[in-house]
């Protein structure tokens, strides 16, 4: 029997410190709910988990968003039966048509309901939507402040080019499409290879690949050493560094790469990572 006493809920897409404020109401036998909407690209597929202590309970909306009030606490007790604690955003709504809001939620269930206030960052909301557009600008540091963790993505190891370490530098090339991309170009990021547990300072390239075969491409170079990739990887977003670019020839993206190497090599350096 499910023994959690409080729990959030909401949609979490992102795990920001928004949605870490919420998480903050909990007591130590706490749960977060989600609301799984299906179209979740900032953490998708259970990737919340890493982001929160917690245990994760997903609600798909599809099978929720015909019951009323009475009926979306019923299934919420029968989940939880030790419930008295309900914590929930000031935008919170829900039941049939998203009629209910957290007023309702008072006085529909019998325990204690915690709404909290909008949280801001340099006095600016902090959502979800903002932070995906943030990184269609390519503004990862403000994606990042929002988040309260670098921006990460995982992904399969999949063949790239062949280019890359006859021609160019070699790169680990991921798919990762169950992710919200950001920006084309180059970024300042940290890769992490299969299941280990350090992270290797990188650059990554993140678009089509306009010089060549014109394809959409994931791909990481990492900074410190040659290390093979067996099965997936994780890259975390640090700095956009420059925009997708398209070459005249081999020769001069050549070039720009080891220029791409050497300015990241700096801002990691700064950073310390």
């Amino acid at each position: 029997m499910n023994s959690s006493k409080s729990i959030a809920i909401g949609g979490f897409d992102g795990m920001h410190i928004g949605h870490q404020a919420l998480f903050c109401e909990l007591d130590k036998s706490g749960a977060i709910v989600v609301i799984e909407t299906g179209y979740a690209n900032l953490t998708p597929n259970g990737f919340r988990e890493r982001y929160s202590e917690y245990p994760i309970y997903y609600f798909n909306l599809d099978d929720i968003r015909h019951l009323d009030g009475e009926g979306f606490i019923a299934l919420l007790k029968k989940q939880f039966p030790q419930l008295q604690r309900i914590v929930v955003g000031y935008d919170f709504h829900f039941g049939k048509d998203r009629r209910y809001s957290f007023d309702d939620l008072k006085k529909l269930f019998e325990g204690e309901v915690i709404v909290v206030d909008e949280v801001k960052h340099n006095n600016d909301s902090v959502h979800s939507h903002k932070i995906r557009h943030k990184l269609s600008i390519g503004d990862i540091y403000g994606a990042n402040e929002f988040l309260g963790h670098n921006y990460t993505i995982v992904g399969a190891k999949e063949s790239g080019q062949g280019l890359g370490s006859r021609e160019l530098v070699a790169t680990i090339n991921i798919n990762a499409r169950e992710f919200l991309m950001p920006k084309e170009g180059v970024y300042a990021t940290l890769t992490r290879i299969d299941d280990q547990e350090h992270y290797h300072p990188s650059v990554s390239f993140v678009g089509h690949r306009v010089t060549t075969d014109g394809t959409y491409a994931v791909e990481s170079h990492i900074l410190d050493g040659e290390v093979m990739c067996e099965q997936k990887a994780e890259i975390s977003f640090l700095t956009f560094l420059r925009e997708n670019k398209k070459f005249e020839n081999l020769d001069d993206l050549r070039f720009q790469i080891q220029k791409d190497i050497l300015q990241a090599n700096k801002i990691l350096k700064r950073l310390q990572l």
